[in-house]
């Protein structure tokens, strides 16, 4: 994730270049490293680089980095023509090249030509069966055709191989997510909180999935990681906030005629609740009597 300091960063550079300041490859760096997607802009300063004989012999072996880069962005932009030439430098200076062969599968991406695009791909993983970037190529294509039971299909084999990349566990989380199937969006969020423990947004995602899911166990866990957002957080999260107020009402509804030790203690909801009202007193004041009357009818 790009951090506030980046993004300030990355759009006071973008602003000098859009004014004529220069710096253009140095912002291009910067997109690069930062792996954001500013396609309209790389295009229009990559192209003024490659198109300026001068300027592209300035830059060495990194003339080859910002051919990629530009392609990329033209078929985001749809200049396949652009992505086209592109590819075709890269390709004479790189005959034998598996990365150039990943550009000429997204390229027939770009033109829809899936049944091309797959071949190529297969034919890469043939030679590296762990090449990731291809992996993820076909998760992206079977999305990009409608074909979600695919993209499940080929991230869980992914993930067979991969186990520790947070990015493609997360996505399988918000397919299932997508599809109502809550039960296998939990088994996601677990491997992500027991590979990075300390991120607010799993305990979050996690609590929600359990909160949905219903059920007297889900609740009081879902509670539980609620809590522990608050926590990571330092008691800045709202829907968290607001999660443990909505569990504790819910546990109380099913928690009726049962023993004792199945129900709350009222200190957290309550401290949530005091904690919530104070956060809409700053920064909401004129929706604080919806929020009094919603609590209300959670009986907290």
């Amino acid at each position: 994730m790009v951090s506030k300091t980046e993004e300030t960063q990355l759009n006071r550079l973008e602003n000098q270049v859009d004014n004529g300041g220069g710096g253009a490859w140095e912002y291009l760096c910067l997109v690069r490293k930062l792996k954001v997607r500013r396609s309209e802009k790389v295009l229009k300063y990559g192209l003024s680089i490659l198109n300026d004989p001068k300027k592209r012999s300035a830059l060495g072996p990194e003339e080859w980095t910002l051919y990629e880069q530009v392609a990329i962005a033209a078929m985001d932009c749809q200049c396949l023509n652009v992505a086209k030439d592109c590819k075709k430098a890269l390709l004479k200076k790189f005959p034998e090249s598996k990365r150039v062969g990943r550009l000429e599968g997204m390229l027939l991406e770009a033109k829809g030509l899936w049944a091309e695009a797959e071949k190529v791909y297969s034919s890469l993983l043939e030679d590296n069966p762990l090449d990731q970037v291809i992996h993820k190529r076909k998760v992206a294509m079977a999305k990009a055709q409608g074909n979600i039971s695919g993209a499940i299909e080929s991230l869980n084999k992914y993930l067979e191989i991969f186990m520790a990349d947070h990015d493609a566990w997360r996505e399988l989380a918000e397919i299932y997510v997508s599809l109502q199937m809550y039960k296998q969006a939990a088994f996601c969020y677990e491997e992500l909180i027991l590979s990075q423990p300390t991120v607010p947004l799993y305990h979050l995602a996690y609590a929600d999935v359990l909160y949905t899911l219903g059920g007297l166990e889900n609740l009081q866990t879902s509670k539980k990681y609620y809590a522990s957002t608050i926590d990571l957080t330092g008691g800045k999260n709202t829907r968290a906030l607001l999660g443990v107020c909505l569990c504790t009402s819910a546990i109380g509804q099913v928690s009726k005629g049962r023993n004792k030790e199945d129900k709350e203690s009222p200190e957290l909801q309550s401290l949530a609740a005091k904690a919530l009202e104070k956060e809409y007193r700053q920064k909401a004041d004129d929706k604080l009597g919806l929020l009094t009357s919603a609590l209300r009818s959670l009986k907290i």
